[in-house]
């Protein structure tokens, strides 16, 4: 008989409603519950597409004899991460404390009546293994500690909300503001990089975005050669591996190994709109083939599998089908042959490494690009272009053969935050790379954004079935903001500019601290927790605090609002501290630092729509990383801050901060002075 979740419209939620458990959704029912029988609440957190999500429920939260027990000791509250990010930061953190190791999902707490943790792990399975105690036993000395050694329980629990207290940044000794921690992260991303494969640090291997973004920003900042070749490899060796789906594009949210080959399947959308980002901006860096392949491949999957008819973009693909990991990706040499031609597996199994041994559990491969196409093609006595055509009829063979197999789950809930990452990602591409049809997505996503999770002045995080619902983060503010200026560079429109100014105007007044600065995860009004974060590290997406005070920088430069300036410098100051101690986990915060130094050049074009967009293209390419262009045409509506006489000559006014360039009505001059 299904429990509570079958009524919750959270795809992972509902994968759980029909556990024998008694399970709650987080809420007041559930946390009254507790205090009113007095039994300890067994939290667990996780999301659809992880896979030791499917292990643990299959080894117990789906038995009988698990469930029993859990429904005799413990209130039992089943969270998915990805809508209530604010719960997950916390118990996260106190993970970490209780544990002093990392986290991860799923992630499993035990709480005393008022939420406060007081033990806490990851998987754990029904019967002892993997040096885990069995989760029956586990539960049962929790319980009898709860009742029987109560006074240590809660003596360590007053312990844990002081530790979370202190996790909160405070206000340091001011200090000039210099480029030092630009220069240290590079230093220690330097100590950390894997010169054979790329990346950061050892298996398994994160994309890490945001040190990549730094990077290329570091480049363009000081001229730092190793900077660029550090971001460059990196991103040509996972372009390269299993990682990045070789055959229907997009990337796997991590690698498994050192080699980037074999990802956990899972792909995740808060991944490949930053990736989508930073391949075009590798393309335009080098021109390399591989570059535009991987951010072509990203839009393909994304508009192929993620694209929701009704607007934005769901949210995940799960790492297994059939109840394997990988299943959906994975290939036997037999189902290669007997696809393929032999011209066609001449080129194709040297390309995709099937002439490797396998990569893969079973005898499987996990398609990689294991030699360049021309190295095959000479090898081989073929033309590149024959080479290159016999390679297209077998990606497209594998490919319609595997979209016959059994799929791997759908998370269809679409998130405020993850579609503001992609959208960022697809206008930013689209400029730079040419491509107004990828504009006009970004644009349309926006749009279902506006039409359906805003709302009196404020967001909702999270959107299925018609209904918006649950209270916006810190994370959906910003990130939105940020991709309404990516959108307006790659094709200005005076609504967009009106929802950031009023996006803008909410991130102040319902998440800044006016007396420390920064911003908290959750707004003034949200519901009341046992801690209230403000972070503002990098994680798997980018800082809250750090895009924040990005974009805030960048929209007060862009209108001369001195609020948003001021509240972005308030942000920087609160972590400042932070930067000099451990910059490298600061990366987006990086960014602003920067930016404060030497401001954004902010480049304004105004004329016939015609000729602009010849000028546009014309200077895309040309920009860098602190470089704002807003392509206004003769006849739009423009606030105060950007508005500019019409002519009919195209005319470039060329600011930073608040020094301006005498107006240039000639292409050649405003290149010149690029």
């Amino acid at each position: 008989m299904p429990n509570r979740l079958s009524t919750e419209p959270s795809p992972y939620l509902l994968q759980h409603a029909d556990n024998p458990v008694d399970w709650y959704p987080w809420g007041e029912e559930a946390l009254e519950k507790a205090r009113r029988e007095d039994k300890p609440i067994l939290l667990s957190i996780g999301y659809s597409a992880c896979h030791w999500c499917h292990v643990m429920a299959h080894d117990c939260f789906e038995d009988a004899e698990v469930a029993a027990v859990m429904n005799r000791l413990f209130v039992n509250i089943k969270v998915d991460r990805e809508e209530r990010p604010d719960l997950d930061q916390i118990y996260q953190a106190a993970h970490q404390l209780l544990t002093q190791r990392g986290g991860g999902w799923p992630l499993t707490v035990f709480l005393t009546p008022d939420q406060t943790p007081f033990f806490a792990g990851t998987y754990f399975p029904k019967t002892p293994r993997y040096q885990l105690p069995g989760f029956i036993d586990l539960m049962e000395n929790i319980a009898r500690a709860w009742h029987e050694r109560r006074g240590e329980v809660l003596a360590q629990k007053e312990a844990v909300r002081d530790a979370l207290a202190r996790q909160q940044p405070a206000p340091s000794v001011q200090q000039a503001l210099s480029d030092v921690p630009l220069a240290e992260a590079v230093r220690d991303l330097a100590q950390a990089f894997d010169p054979v494969w790329g990346g950061f640090s050892r298996a398994p291997k994160f994309p890490r975005p945001g040190e990549l973004f730094f990077l290329l920003r570091e480049m363009q900042r000081s001229g730092n050669a190793q900077a660029r070749d550090m971001a460059l490899f990196s991103l040509r060796r996972m372009a390269s591996g299993g990682v990045r789906d070789q055959l229907g594009g997009g990337f796997c949210r991590y690698s498994v190994d050192e080699q980037w080959a074999i990802p956990h399947f899972e792909k995740m959308l808060y991944d490949n709109g930053p990736l989508l980002h930073l391949y075009a901006d590798a393309w335009t860096l080098t021109g390399e083939a591989l570059f535009k392949d991987a951010a072509e491949g990203v839009v393909e999957w994304l508009l192929r599998e993620m694209r929701a008819p009704d607007g934005g973009f769901y949210s995940a693909l799960d790492a297994d089908s059939e109840g394997h990991e990988g299943k959906f990706y994975v290939w036997t040499l037999d189902e290669v042959r007997a696809l393929l031609s032999a011209e066609e597996d001449a080129v194709a199994a040297p390309v995709y490494g099937f002439d490797l041994p396998p990569n893969f559990e079973n005898s499987h491969w996990n398609p990689i690009l294991a030699r360049s196409l021309n190295e095959v093609a000479a090898e081989l006595g073929l033309a590149e272009d024959e080479a290159a055509a016999r390679l297209a009829r077998a990606r497209q063979k594998l490919f319609a053969a595997r979209e016959t197999r059994v799929r791997p789950g759908r998370d269809d809930k679409q998130l405020t935050s993850w579609n503001a990452l992609m959208i960022a990602g697809l206008a930013h591409a689209g400029r730079v790379m040419s491509r107004p049809d990828w504009v006009a997505e970004a644009h349309a996503a926006l749009d279902f954004l506006h039409r359906n999770l805003w709302r009196d002045g404020r967001l909702f995080a999270s959107f299925k079935h018609g209904e918006a619902r649950l209270n916006a983060y810190l994370d959906d503010y910003a990130f939105l903001l940020d991709a309404l200026l990516e959108a307006m560079q790659a094709g200005y429109r005076a609504a967009d500019m009106a929802w950031a100014r009023e996006l803008a105007d909410a991130l102040l007044a319902h998440f800044e601290d006016p007396d420390a600065g920064g911003f908290f995860f959750t707004s003034h009004d949200h519901e009341a927790l046992i801690s209230r974060p403000k972070p503002g590290y990098d994680n798997a997406t980018p800082s809250g605090n750090g895009v924040a005070a990005f974009t805030l920088q960048r929209l007060g430069h862009l209108l001369g609002e001195t609020r948003y300036l001021d509240a972005s410098a308030r942000c920087l100051r609160l972590f400042q501290g932070h930067l000099t101690q451990q910059p490298i986990a600061y990366p987006t915060l990086l960014a602003v630092l920067d930016e404060v130094l030497a401001p954004p050049r902010v480049i304004l074009l105004r004329g016939p729509a015609v000729a602009l967009r010849e000028w546009a293209a014309a200077l895309n390419s040309k920009l860098g990383a602190r470089d704002l262009l807003l392509v206004l045409p003769n006849g739009w509506s423009l606030p105060a801050g950007l508005a500019k006489p019409e002519s009919d000559h195209p005319t470039a006014w060329i600011c930073s901060g608040t020094a301006c360039q005498a107006p240039l009505t000639e292409l050649a001059a405003v290149l010149g002075s690029l």
